[in-house]
């Protein structure tokens, strides 16, 4: 029994080891997080916890709602937004996954390994099994938390399910891009296979409900089950809308059918679905006695594609970019709850923001959740404060290299930027009203509303300047630096003219890149195709495998696993046996067969 003290204490010793430190150190002592003023213990407890829901649409664009343009039909959206506080300085990432990490983390992805791409469904990667999540942090503040809709955040293991970070239940699809009535999902044309799932298992029976409906009855159907009184809520309901492939209903076109360009068209139309999806959400919070006591959060995952229907007019670039048309987010926040209502922010956000902020609305305790790099934003939402955040890193991908170029030489102007930093990575990164871009931003072109019936390639190009044959010998170029308040559509690029600034910015991403864990980015698994799983998408990996070499994960955690699986297999003589005699039998039987 003396033992026990001295275990304990080395237990307490190894917990308050701040693993993460090495990943974030705080950019300015004078900005730092004061994690205190979040209530958690007694004053947490006096006060009473909101339902949170959150709402993500995926790929809706600056251009594709109501208040920024009347085309689109979003009657509720809009009224919800102009009752509330409407985000307009408010950032997410270019594509799916890193903007759904983010949000699930709180932390960049340089600090995840999730840098380079989305996670694709034959990939054995997932979000650092050591990482806490927003809704455990919720689940701990005593909410019940559940899941609809969209996950893309990986599943070659069952730990990686959204049951296993942190959510009560789950109904929805794994993948990214899925068929909205058939639920295929493929990820090249070989790999296809069904992907619904309700907790963890396979969701079968199913095909032939349009996804946005089926998602939002689930929703409905947990908000009716749910005691409000007794439980706080918080509810992720993450459409797949309005990701391609376009397939509205066909009721839902008739009132764009003014609209030329049939992409617009359908694409407008799922908007549409989407507005009635919140509308029947909403009603059901009122309905079951959620509403006062609630605070709504609507918000997309990145900018939209133009050429296939979305738009992100008049803001430069497309999903996919580190443009403002690729991370400038739409969103708003509705709840009784809002001390300064029917206005709009132009506080700093970014979506790694809303876990310290729903986390400490909640009455949660972040002091465990180490290197976050969100901060708590709902004095600057509800109060109109002072957002705490000054700067935001849009990403740094060190396996997305301009083609072509190569670092500029020490002199004239880009000395000081080569000094500190190789300009032919992509990176973008926000200070203050300052927003530098390096390497390979992706397109930038400046893409009004499609007015086309189609969109011919000659046309795409016209606008498109193509180097002539003596500026192909030029490096192409690889910085750029705008004042994103003076001019937010990206028009005036003043690299040449402020070399200071472009300095300073240059060295905040090498503080940054010393922090970033590398980037992983696994080759495709075989083993992951649906034929090898009668038609389904789902975990393939044994749990008692190898989380890889996934930088996320503890280096030490990952070491004690093995030790421990090498002692059982050691110590083990009984397994042993039970294996001898479980192949024997399989094998008569399969003789019998």
């Amino acid at each position: 029994m003396r033992l026990i003290p001295a275990a304990l204490a080395a237990l307490a010793a190894f917990l308050s080891l701040d693993f993460l430190s090495a990943h974030r150190a705080e950019p300015d002592p004078t900005r730092r997080r004061k994690d205190g003023n979040l209530g958690d213990g007694e004053a947490g407890q006096k006060k009473k916890q909101p339902h949170i829901i959150f709402i993500l649409i995926d790929d809706q664009g600056f251009n594709d709602i109501g208040y920024h343009n009347p085309t689109i039909k979003t009657p509720t959206l809009d009224k919800l937004a102009a009752e509330g506080v409407i985000l307009e300085n408010y950032y997410v990432q270019p594509i799916c996954t890193p903007s759904r990490s983010q949000l699930m983390t709180g932390r960049y992805q340089i600090h995840t390994g999730l840098q380079h791409s989305i996670i694709r469904p034959s990939q054995p990667s997932c979000l650092p099994s050591n990482m806490d999540t927003l809704p455990e942090r919720l689940r701990e503040a005593g909410y019940s938390t559940h899941m609809v809709g969209k996950w893309h955040l990986g599943f070659y293991r069952k730990t990686c399910l959204p049951t296993r970070k942190g959510f009560d239940t789950f109904f929805g699809s794994l993948t990214g891009s899925v068929d909205y009535y058939s639920y295929g999902s493929c990820d090249g044309a070989a790999s296809c296979g069904y992907d619904l799932h309700d907790n963890e298992s396979v969701a079968w029976g199913h095909e032939g409900k349009y996804s946005t409906t089926l998602f939002t009855q689930r929703a409905r159907r947990i908000l009716e089950s749910h005691e409000p009184t007794e439980r706080p809520l918080f509810l992720l309901l993450s459409l797949q809308a309005v990701h391609t492939p376009l397939q509205p209903p066909k009721s839902y076109i008739y009132p764009y059918r003014d609209m030329a360009n049939v992409a617009r068209r359908k694409y407008a139309a799922m908007v549409s679905t989407v507005d009635e999806a919140v509308r029947n959400v909403t009603y059901a919070l009122r309905k079951h006695g959620y509403y006062k006591n609630s605070v709504i959060i609507y918000s997309t995952d990145n900018g939209a594609q133009p050429l296939i229907g979305g738009s992100n007019w008049p803001l430069r670039g497309r999903k996919g970019t580190y443009w403002e048309g690729g991370v400038r987010g739409v969103a708003f926040v509705h709840s009784p709850l809002l001390k300064r209502r029917r206005r709009v922010s132009k506080a700093l956000l970014h979506i790694t923001d809303w876990f310290p902020t729903l986390v400490g609305l909640g009455g949660g305790d972040i002091s465990q959740s180490r290197g976050l790099d969100g901060f708590d934003v709902w004095p600057a939402i509800s109060e109109g404060a002072e957002s705490p955040r000054q700067e935001i890193l849009h990403n740094i991908n060190p396996l997305h290299r301009r083609p072509g170029s190569r670092t500029p030489r020490p002199k004239a102007q880009s000395g000081p930027r080569s000094s500190v930093w190789d300009t032919s990575v992509q990176a973008a990164i926000r200070v203050g009203d300052w927003k530098l871009l390096t390497g390979d931003p992706g397109h930038g072109d400046w893409v009004p509303v499609q007015v086309l019936p189609t969109l011919l390639g000659h046309w795409w190009n016209l606008e498109r300047s193509v180097p002539s044959q003596d500026e192909s010998s030029v490096p192409p170029k690889t910085v750029w630096l705008f004042n994103i308040t003076a001019d937010p559509y990206e028009r005036q690029d003043l690299a040449d003219q402020r070399p200071d600034v472009v300095q300073q910015l240059l060295a905040r991403l090498a503080y940054y890149n010393q922090t970033a864990v590398p980037v992983y980015f696994p080759p495709n698994d075989p083993r992951a195709d649906p034929k090898r799983h009668a038609g389904a998408w789902v975990p393939w990996a044994d749990e008692e495998e190898e989380e890889g070499n996934h930088p996320g994960a503890d280096k030490k955690e990952r070491s004690g696993k093995r030790k421990r699986r090498k002692k059982k297999k050691k110590n083990c003589r009984l397994c042993k046996l039970k294996s001898f005699f479980l192949k024997l039998n399989t094998g008569m039987m399969s003789n019998r067969i």
